[in-house]
């Protein structure tokens, strides 16, 4: 059996639209990773004759795609500010809202900062951060070895092994030295919502499951901040918009910090909490 990329892509597409709001768009990503080819090429040639190989690939690939697993893990990655992430079902997929988060990293630290990223999961905040920031150094913490793994192997694809150290640790307590900044993408799902969730059924628990109110693992860490944030630095914590609220009033009742605030992200939702220290 042969095919062209168009015929592939026209089939595939209808086959797609019951599993995603984006086949087209899927089923061009599918193709990408059949032939090992940009989306340009694959956009601009859909005269190409697949070979069998090629086919037989693409076909794979998109029995999984139905089969209900997330397209990141069928692609074994996906991008997350500019750059390619080997992932796998361990770990979290990086959302473009998390970008935010980088962005504003990059507005306050300096040239040496020292940064731990927390609940790393893929390692993609360590790892970008490491090489927009290059001359500063950063600590990578996860409670899962199954997730380091997966941030180990991007650490060293993107060949920032000797800035950024992986440590295995429940939040912040195997910490103590201060650092500049402290970034904590955390689970914030309530623990009674999972079940409700398709993400649930795709992504791992461990990475969700933010307790019974969703924000128990953001409050621990905020009140073990003055332990390890150094005067005049920041911590940045990706919120469920509907959480804000009392993120915000549990943040103000501990420590008197010298600012507290949340940022909205694209789509104007409450999304990172940012704690200042004198």
């Amino acid at each position: 059996m042969t095919a062209t990329v168009e015929s592939a892509l026209k089939r595939a597409g209808p086959q797609l639209r019951e599993h995603t709001d984006t086949p087209g768009s899927d089923a061009q990503l599918l193709m990408v990773e059949a032939l090992s080819r940009p989306r340009a090429w694959i956009l601009a040639h859909p005269e190409h004759n697949m070979s069998s190989a090629q086919l037989a690939r693409f076909e794979a690939l998109l029995s999984a795609a139905l089969g209900g697993a997330a397209l990141p893990h069928v692609l074994g990655w996906w991008e997350f500010y500019g750059r390619r992430f080997h992932l796998d079902p361990e770990v979290l997929i990086p959302r473009p809202e998390t970008e935010l988060m980088i962005d504003e990293v990059l507005g306050r630290a300096g040239r040496r900062s020292r940064i731990l990223d927390l609940g790393t999961g893929s390692g993609c905040i360590a790892v970008t951060l490491a090489l927009e920031l290059p001359e500063s150094r950063i600590y990578a913490s996860d409670l899962s070895w199954a997730a380091l793994k997966v941030a180990r192997r991007n650490v060293e694809a993107h060949g920032v092994g000797g800035r950024v150290t992986l440590v295995i640790s429940d939040l912040i307590d195997a910490f103590a030295a201060p650092f500049d900044i402290v970034c904590a993408n955390l689970p914030y799902v309530a623990t009674e919502q999972l079940p409700l969730l398709a993400v649930s059924r795709r992504e791992p628990t461990l990475a969700l499951d933010g307790g019974s109110f969703g924000t128990e693992l953001i409050y621990q860490v905020i009140e073990k901040l003055p332990g390890v944030l150094a005067s005049g630095g920041c911590a940045l914590f990706e919120i469920d918009p509907d959480q804000a609220e009392a993120i915000l009033e549990r943040a103000r009742s501990g420590f008197p910090w010298s600012g507290l605030r949340i940022e909205k992200d694209l789509a104007g939702r409450e999304r990172l909490l940012i704690v200042e220290r004198d």
